[in-house]
This record gives structure tokens, C-alpha cells and sequence, in this order.
């Protein structure tokens, strides 16, 4: 049983540079990415001046329903609200949603964040998603970690398959150890890593702990900072790529990441 989903964070569907649309071409790549599930972040949900603007290419739809088309269900969960619109999280399935829910983990009125909680119903299991796109302060995301594990360990048993992602704007790397502890997690580059590569399972072994790294996903043209995640339990990660080249950095400033999951036997 199978499962390929994708983390992205969409910079609100226009350029980085210039600010100029990008919605329709983004669906176009997410439609060929073959995703079941899309976890998405800095997605506009109502934006009046660039839709006045960009009327002939900005859709009158919001961006998650646009997006999601004929072929997934959409959940937005808005996070920032200003005059003119709102921007938030979305996630996009190809599976039945059953509960959700936004939660608010912004750490002060200037940067608002959140998490969005969805369970989708994959093959008759419950897998309980997080979409995630922390702050840029690191006392801040230390705070958002904790509201993050205290979420996930009160919605999900402790049995259940679990997929978080999204920006976690963590370039050192230091909330991993803290979700893998608190959440018996793994992040699809380490686990593939480690599968992978005898001299990481070795240093393991011998105590000094793993050097790998997540993917380096910003900037798009040219990823040097690993800020995007994607975290699971209850799974087998049989493949994880960023996606990096000319037509994406022309539609993000970030990179996504694709994976190809196998649910594990429930115990």
C-alpha cells in the first residue's frame, strides 16, 4: 500500500522575484507531480489587490480549491488575515478527509503560523497529517516544536501513521532530535540515508549518532538551506527527491520535496 505525497511551499502563487502570477503554472506541476497528497504552505486564500491586478491570470477561485481541481478534496487552514485577504496552510488529497483542524501556534502578532491537522481515511487507516510552516526566529520554533509534538501526541494514538510537513525554517537542524524523541518520527532523508549508507548505520552503532542531513530546498534556483521537512511514522520510505531546476524556481522561491511511502503492517 502506497502512498506518494509532496511538501511545498507555494511563496502565495506568484513569483519570487517581481511577484508575478505563477497559479496556473503551479497546478500544472503539482498535476504532474502524481501526488495523492500535497502538503502546502504560504497558500493565498483571498488576495483582492493581486486579483484586481492580475485578473486574467489570477483564478477567482481561492488558491487551495483551485489547485486541488477535479482530483483532490482541499482543506485550508488561514493563519495570517489582513484587509485585503489571507494566507495560510493547505492540504490537498486524492483520499477521503475526515476530521480537521487549524491550529494557531503563532508566536507574535507579526508572523502568524499554524498547524493544520487533517485524518485522512488511506486503504481503510486513519493517517493523521500535519501541515506545518513554522516562524524564522529559533526561540520561537523551539516553542512551536513543543506546541507541534503536544498536538500530535494528543490527536494521534500512539499506533498511528503520522505524516508531518512542511517549512519548518529549521536551516541548523535542531528540532529533529526533539520530534524523533518525542514522536518516534523519522525524517524520509534520514531514513532513506540511513538504509542507504553503511558508514551513517555505522556511526550510529558506535554511538556518535547520525550525520544526515534533510534536503537542502532554498533557495530553489540553487538549494543551499534545508528548511523543508517531511516527518513520518508508521511507514517505509521507499523514495524522497527535491525537485530543483529552472521551472521551479521560476514558481517558488522553495524547492519541494516528493515522497514515495509504504504503510507499514499494523501491529
Amino acid at each position: 500500500m502506497k502512498l506518494r505525497i509532496a511538501t511545498y511551499n507555494i511563496h502565495k502563487g506568484v513569483s519570487s522575484i517581481g511577484s508575478r502570477p505563477r497559479v496556473h503554472a503551479l497546478k500544472q506541476a503539482l498535476t504532474a507531480m502524481e501526488a495523492d497528497v500535497l502538503f502546502l504552505q504560504e497558500v493565498q486564500g483571498r488576495h483582492d489587490m493581486l486579483a484586481t491586478r492580475h485578473a486574467t491570470n489570477w483564478p477567482e477561485q481561492p488558491q487551495h480549491d483551485f489547485l486541488a481541481g477535479d482530483s483532490h478534496t482541499a482543506v485550508y487552514g488561514m493563519n495570517a488575515v489582513y484587509d485585503h485577504g489571507h494566507h495560510g496552510n493547505a492540504l490537498l488529497s486524492a483520499f477521503p478527509i475526515g476530521a480537521t483542524r487549524n491550529q494557531d501556534i503563532s508566536d507574535h502578532a507579526y508572523e502568524k503560523r499554524g498547524i493544520l491537522h487533517c485524518v485522512l481515511n488511506v486503504f481503510d487507516i486513519d493517517v493523521h497529517c500535519y501541515v506545518v510552516h513554522l516562524g524564522l526566529f529559533a526561540s520561537g520554533r523551539r516553542r512551536q516544536t513543543d506546541a507541534l509534538v503536544e498536538a500530535v501526541s494528543r490527536t494521534a494514538p500512539p499506533d498511528a501513521p503520522v505524516i508531518i510537513a512542511g517549512d519548518f525554517n529549521d536551516w541548523g537542524n535542531r528540532l529533529s532530535p526533539i520530534l524523533r524523541s518525542a514522536l518516534d518520527v523519522c525524517e524520509v532523508f534520514d531514513e532513506r540515508a540511513q538504509r542507504l549508507s553503511v558508514s551513517a548505520m555505522l556511526r550510529k552503532l558506535s554511538g556518535r549518532g547520525s550525520v544526515i542531513q534533510p534536503a537542502r530546498t532554498f533557495p530553489a534556483a540553487l538549494p543551499m538551506l534545508r528548511l523543508d521537512r517531511i516527518y513520518v511514522r508508521g511507514f517505509t520510505v521507499e523514495s524522497a527527491q527535491v525537485l530543483h531546476g529552472a521551472l521551479w524556481a521560476k514558481l517558488s522561491d522553495h524547492a519541494p520535496i516528493v515522497a514515495t511511502l509504504q504503510l507499514k503492517p499494523r501491529r
